[in-house]
């Protein structure tokens, strides 16, 4: 990856958040370009009573979808996706992750058999029905 100096989106999740860089590398000494978490959710109306939720399933899609529309509107280069040392198995948060970049604009290549289905991905499956939510925040975020 360093020697191909192409940017990459950098995945990480936390006890308690989903974390997301957008990094360049030069001559191997890297460059955070835009850095966020998915406690940045909050400002597009992540309610409290979900904030234990802000590593799931729904805060990955929407943290790919937030960093998507950063990248798309700084016109910044296609990258690849980094997931670091985190096990890859379909249907799990990094694929979430990946479909909100992909439904962003950001053109990466994933099976489309690999992501969770919608209903996850939207929060149905949580104690509490976040889907009416997720839709609410993703307007928001589409307006960026």
């Amino acid at each position: 990856m360093l020697k191909g100096e192409t940017p990459r989106v950098v995945f990480r999740r936390t006890n308690k958040y989903i974390i997301a860089e957008y990094v360049t590398s030069h001559e191997a000494q890297d460059k955070i370009e835009i850095g966020m978490t998915s406690k940045n959710l909050k400002k597009f109306g992540w309610p409290a009573e979900f904030e234990g939720s802000l590593k799931s399933v729904p805060a990955s899609y929407l943290t790919g979808f937030l960093m998507g529309k950063e990248i798309a509107k700084k016109k910044l280069a296609t990258p690849i996706v980094d997931v670091g040392m985190i096990r890859t198995l379909s249907k799990n948060k990094v694929f979430a992750f990946i479909k909100g970049l992909i439904d962003s604009g950001i053109k990466i290549k994933c099976s489309e058999e690999k992501f969770p289905e919608e209903g996850r991905i939207e929060g149905k499956n949580l104690k509490k029905d976040f889907s009416k939510t997720f839709k609410e925040i993703k307007l928001k975020l589409e307006k960026i």
